[in-house]
């Protein structure tokens, strides 16, 4: 057999054939895929289980074929019993655990088919599965309907609390999602999450086909369980820790302190109610006060200089590199503060690694930073902030809608704008709308010049 597709069909796992071609995977990578390796392919904790036994005997097969004298008769043989593998290496790792599980799950049970039912709890694992691998955490244990997530382990970053909020918060917006679409089942879907930050020990535990790999061992997954189980339906709740290294990231709202089982102290816990709209890291930290900024006086006057070179009609880009952590963004605060009393528009778009996916998420950031959206926003709401915002860009909101319209069959972009790309009123469409667009684009280039004209009566003039 040379196909690893095949093999997989023989063990059942035929499904995850095409994951295996996409990634390179033949028999010569088999006997170094780790359990890690097995989960970023998308196989669900049992199906590793089975894929690691069998290429555990199909290393011992080859080691036994090696070892047979050359010309030596081939004879039939039991098959080799797998060898005890050794385990992982505990480590001491700073991890975030996630823990969310379905509300009355039990009551689920007594009222669906047991078919219906696997079909429900298959669609909610692997949309939970879903979320947890977009932004990069690892699936530790799937318990009953209880999930078991890991931030920092078997891969860490360096935000890893803030990824697992938003997995929190998104998995929350997902099972939403999925109950509609098993609308049909006449059962309802909510998830409670619990999140807790803290030292732990990961390695693996137990013997043969007992053993529990990658297994977490430490306070902190069990303060994230009893956070979950203190959680309302449909929100996240976490831990002191967690909250310490979002701060200013998330709104949060204290609740608690609660008294655990076990635990000898009160603990505190806080819901996450939504993201603060902060444009970083640095500038949700700002809040709580810098030091001064020291040695960028250089670096400071040349941006100034750019500033009035732009105010008198000579257009800069200005790009600002460097080492992490050397200060770019504190110098980009400096600036923001000098130019705080002089019109401008500041718009801030950080690109994230775990949006690496959603080419607009930046947009769409500043879009809800610009318009208010709240993440509890009803639809009609949402609409609404949304033509207000619009409605304050004058004869640019209707420009928007006329050039966005179903009617509208545009020329192409090539054509007709010449050499001045501002001049708006040469993109028309070839319909019975060109007219009110040519005269909105008029409106607008009008409403423009206005404003141009204000600024530079308000603007000092550039001193020689």
């Amino acid at each position: 057999m040379t196909d690893v597709g095949e093999w997989l069909e023989t063990l059942g796992l035929a499904r995850y054939a095409e994951a295996f071609a996409d990634s390179d995977i033949d028999f010569d990578i088999l006997p170094d895929l780790t359990e890690a390796d097995l989960a970023q392919l998308g196989l669900s904790l049992g199906d590793r289980k089975r894929l690691l036994r069998a290429i555990a005997a199909l290393r011992a097969g080859a080691a036994a074929s090696e070892a047979q004298p050359a010309g030596a008769p081939a004879s039939p043989s039991p098959p080799a019993a797998e060898p005890t593998r050794p385990g992982r290496d505990a480590e001491r790792r700073q991890l975030t655990v996630v823990f969310c599980d379905m509300v009355d799950s039990t009551a689920l049970s007594a009222r669906l088919d047991p078919e219906d039912l696997h079909e429900v709890m298959r669609r909610y694992q692997e949309t939970c599965a879903e979320v947890v691998a977009r932004f990069e955490g690892h699936v530790g244990h799937y318990i009953g309907d209880g999930i078991l997530a890991y931030f920092g382990y078997p891969k860490a970053h360096e935000d890893d609390a803030l990824r697992a909020i938003r997995t929190g918060l998104d998995i929350v917006d997902a099972i939403r999602r999925l109950d509609g679409e098993l609308e049909g089942y006449g059962v309802s879907l909510a998830v409670r999450v619990g999140i807790n930050t803290g030292l732990v020990v990961v390695g693996d535990i137990g013997t043969g086909d007992f053993r529990d790999e990658m297994a977490v061992v430490g306070e902190t997954p069990n303060v994230a369980a009893r956070l979950q189980a203190l959680a309302e339906p449909g929100t996240v709740l976490v831990g002191e820790r967690t909250r310490r290294l979002v701060e200013g990231l998330f709104t949060l709202e204290e609740r608690g302190p609660y008294m655990i089982k076990g635990i000898e102290e009160p603990i505190a816990a806080y819901r996450v109610r939504e993201a603060t709209g902060a444009p970083s890291r640095f500038a949700a930290t700002a809040t709580r006060g810098l030091t001064p900024l020291v040695g960028r006086d250089e670096e400071i006057r040349l941006l100034l200089s750019r500033w009035q070179d732009v105010k008198s009609g000579e257009g800069h880009v200005v790009l600002l590199t460097g080492e992490p952590g050397i200060g770019k963004s504190r110098i980009v605060m400096a600036l923001q503060e000098r130019l705080a009393g002089e019109p401008h528009v500041a718009l801030r778009y950080q690109c994230l690694p775990h949006y690496r996916n959603s080419a607009l998420q930046v947009v769409i950031d500043e879009l809800e930073r610009a318009t208010g959206l709240q993440r509890e926003d009803a639809a009609p709401a949402r609409l609404e902030k949304l033509e207000r915002h619009l409605a304050a860009l004058g004869p640019a909101a209707r420009l928007i809608e006329l050039i966005h319209s179903p009617e509208a069959a545009r020329t192409p972009v090539d054509e007709g704008l010449g050499d001045d790309a501002t001049d708006l009123g040469s993109y028309l469409p070839r319909d019975a709308i060109s007219k009110e667009l040519a005269d909105t684009c008029q409106e607008l280039r009008r409403f423009l010049e206005q404003h141009r004209q204000k600024d530079e009566t308000a603007s000092p003039a550039r001193p020689a």
